[in-house]
């Protein structure tokens, strides 16, 4: 069994699909690993390192030849493919629902493309999910970039020349990137305060010292959905909770938004008119802006200003941490092969339950039911 770990492509990625301890890892599986050449310098990872390991290092080539299974951050060009085995599994993060044209080219190439970010939200399937491990990292960066943009201080100082107060914090959406911005926030000293439309998320806000903001008793809120996900929101509670957070929003110096819902547009939490209400000099960050974007006037990669706010359109926000989310990326790819590694077949063999919820493409055709419906 042959791995290959090639070097992302992508604008302005530096992550990496394996580190030398995944990559020792996989050999002691009985694995042979061919890395591309300089696939870990974005990640401070040498070709030198990556051989001390057991992988054989080698251009794009000679990395594919007789692969049968090809590891990525982002999926990579299937025109780029040429060398590795019919029937590759190609394991990385696929973008579906963004890359169509890409995922029917896999098929019609023969490969089975297999999608990280539709792992099922299971217990045993916890150590395999990118969307989670990479969230944690945007969680806390995107605090870190709005304190970078912010031209004041985030904690209250007490000096001789009198006091500072501390920076409010607001964060919508609590998820694994929402609840580590609320942590990142805290400990930088800002008074935060959380909001999200499931109601199971008030006791975690709380548990990490934030106030929770929430609207209440407004019927014909679905907040929870599958998996854990939020969906959208009955048109009775979307107006209560533009009401409260219009209220709210006017007395916050830095706010976070991280709603998305998987396989649509991120949903509008933030108008025009709540970032007219706002000081000028406060700092909005979007961690949706390449899904759409929670707030309006956002564009995806960029920092724009509007009313005296900046809008800080997030994009790629864990790549900005190559080194540490290539460790956990690559770790959730290890955990996933190997958790399913028959030593008999030498190869793993997936099951039924997370084998259908994230193999895309098989035999040809595009076959996961969520690109089918």
């Amino acid at each position: 069994m042959k791995i290959a770990v090639l070097k992302e492509t992508a604008t302005g990625e530096a992550r990496v699909g394996a580190t030398p301890e995944t990559v020792k890892k996989f050999v002691g599986l009985g694995a042979d690993v061919a890395v591309e050449s300089g696939a870990g310098i974005g990640a401070s990872v040498a070709d030198a390192d990556y051989a001390a390991a057991g992988a054989t290092i080698g251009d794009r080539a000679a990395t594919l030849a007789g692969a049968e299974i090809v590891l990525g951050i982002q999926g990579p060009d299937p025109a780029a493919l040429t060398g590795a085995k019919p029937g590759a599994w190609i394991v990385a993060g696929l973008n579906p629902f963004g890359d169509r044209a890409r995922i029917e080219a896999y098929a019609a190439a023969g490969y089975e493309a297999l999608a990280m970010e539709f792992m099922p939200r299971l217990t045993r399937a916890q150590s395999m999910d990118i969307l989670s491990s990479q969230s944690n990292l945007a969680g806390y960066k995107s605090v870190l970039m709005a304190a970078a943009e912010y031209g004041r201080a985030f904690p209250m100082m007490m000096t001789a020349a009198g006091t500072v107060s501390a920076a409010r914090a607001f964060v919508m959406g609590v998820g694994v990137a929402g609840l580590q911005a609320i942590a990142t926030a805290r400990r930088l000293g800002a008074q935060v305060s959380a909001t999200d439309v499931r109601s199971a998320t008030k006791e975690q806000i709380q548990s990490l010292g934030a106030k929770p903001i929430f609207v209440e008793n407004v019927k014909g809120i679905e907040g929870e959905g599958a998996g854990g996900y939020a969906t959208e929101m009955s048109p009775e509670y979307q107006a209560a909770q533009a009401k409260l957070v219009s209220a709210h929003i006017a007395k916050q110096d830095i706010v976070i938004t991280t709603a998305l819902i998987p396989g649509r547009p991120a949903p509008r939490l933030i108008s025009d008119a709540q970032i007219a209400s706002m000081r000028a000099g406060s700092v909005i960050v979007d961690l949706a802006a390449e899904s759409g974007g929670n707030v309006e006037g956002a564009v995806s990669g960029e920092t724009v200003v509007k009313h005296g706010v900046k809008i800080i359109g997030a994009k790629n926000v864990a790549g900005t941490m190559a080194a540490d989310s290539s460790a956990l990326f690559s770790r959730n790819l290890f955990n996933f092969l190997s958790a399913f590694w028959d030593k008999e077949a030498g190869r793993p063999v997936l099951d039924e339950e997370i084998g259908d919820a994230i193999r895309l493409t098989l035999g040809g055709k595009i076959v996961n039911p969520r690109l089918l419906s």
